[in-house]
């Protein structure tokens, strides 16, 4: 069974920023001990995503920290990613690894045990499961799918699973005991007054791997 690389995944909305710098939260984040960033801005136009992009591949880089893009393979590749991450309705993912082999990572965000299966199936080398808790970046995937749910996709692939939706640092016992590889949060760091702080509490309860 294939280890994690990271246990806390960090995944950017710049709507959640309260008008402060996404670039300079994440660049908190980093300092604070984050080692895995998805880019995850949908409603950017090509060029300005891009350039966002080439300013997240510098600080990751620089922090040692692996860079994932959502749901584009050209930005991916065009800033030297390390991976791309894949929603329900971009790419299939094994019409993605036919595109990049085995030069880049590939994520997938996941729902249910079948969705698992599937991304495992065509070639992810991890994938997201949730929303476990309620959250208001999630309801369009319906109501929280709880820990049995995440145990059950947990049981059910070989690859690494990082539970997503509505978790703060409270939840992250039961989300370890449930057998999850690690946490992937959006407002709990991106909405934080102070990034660093919250991502170094986060990672009390989240053991490195």
């Amino acid at each position: 069974m294939p280890e994690p690389l990271f246990r806390l995944y960090l995944i950017t909305d710049r709507h959640q920023t309260s008008g402060r710098s996404l670039i300079d939260i994440v660049k908190e984040a980093l300092a604070g001990g984050v080692k895995a960033v998805q880019l995850r801005e949908k409603d950017l136009p090509i060029r300005e995503l891009l350039l966002l992009a080439e300013e997240m591949r510098k600080i990751t880089k620089e922090a040692g920290a692996l860079l994932f893009i959502n749901g584009r393979i050209d930005v991916t590749m065009a800033v030297e990613a390390d991976g791309i991450h894949l929603g329900q309705s971009d790419l299939p993912v094994d019409v993605a690894r036919n595109i990049v082999g085995n030069r880049f990572m590939i994520g997938v965000s996941t729902h249910n045990l079948i969705e698992a299966k599937e991304a495992e199936t065509g070639g992810a080398d991890f994938i997201t499961f949730g929303p476990v808790y309620e959250t208001p970046s999630k309801l369009k995937y319906g109501k929280a799918i709880g820990i049995e749910a995440l145990k059950e996709a947990k049981g059910g692939v070989s690859i690494p699973v990082y539970a997503i939706g509505g978790i703060k640092s409270g939840d992250i016992k039961q989300i370890l005991e449930a057998r999850a590889d690690g946490v992937a949060i959006i407002s709990a760091i991106i909405g934080a007054k102070e990034p660093k702080k919250a991502v170094e509490e986060l990672l009390k309860y989240t053991p490195s791997p």
